[in-house]
């Protein structure tokens, strides 16, 4: 069975910092490309993240730029997201997803086609 499986979220307060885990289970995760996606109350699902199946390259919403940073090991089966100096507004479920096709930006959600439960992200004082 082939799963996604989010693990470090919780409740920080701003400035704080927290390092979230995405653990591949029933695939060989350095095939693939691996995007994180977050989820607000009442907002649409927005991508965070992304990171290509070396770890070569990287992408960031800019809203996150300069204070996440993606990172995976794929030795672990495991894609990171430490997250440093966090805002009220980085609260949220966030979600890691596989990505298994070609085309579209880089959170085109079609693309992606395994996504993990989430974990929730709460940053507040």
């Amino acid at each position: 069975q082939l799963e996604l499986v989010e693990s470090g979220g919780g409740l920080v307060q701003p400035g704080g910092s927290l390092r979230l885990s995405c653990t591949a289970i029933g695939f060989t995760v350095e095939h693939y490309e691996i995007g994180w996606f977050r989820q607000a109350p009442g907002k649409e699902r927005e991508g965070v993240s992304w990171i290509d199946s070396t770890g070569g390259r990287t992408h960031y919403t800019n809203s996150v730029k300069g204070r996440f940073t993606i990172s995976r090991d794929n030795a672990k089966s495991t894609v990171y997201l430490q997250m440093n100096s966090l805002k009220s507004e980085d609260t949220g479920v966030y979600y890691c997803a596989r990505r298994a096709y070609a085309g579209g930006g880089y959170y085109y959600s079609g693309a992606y086609d395994y996504w993990g439960q989430g974990t929730q992200v709460t940053v507040s004082s």
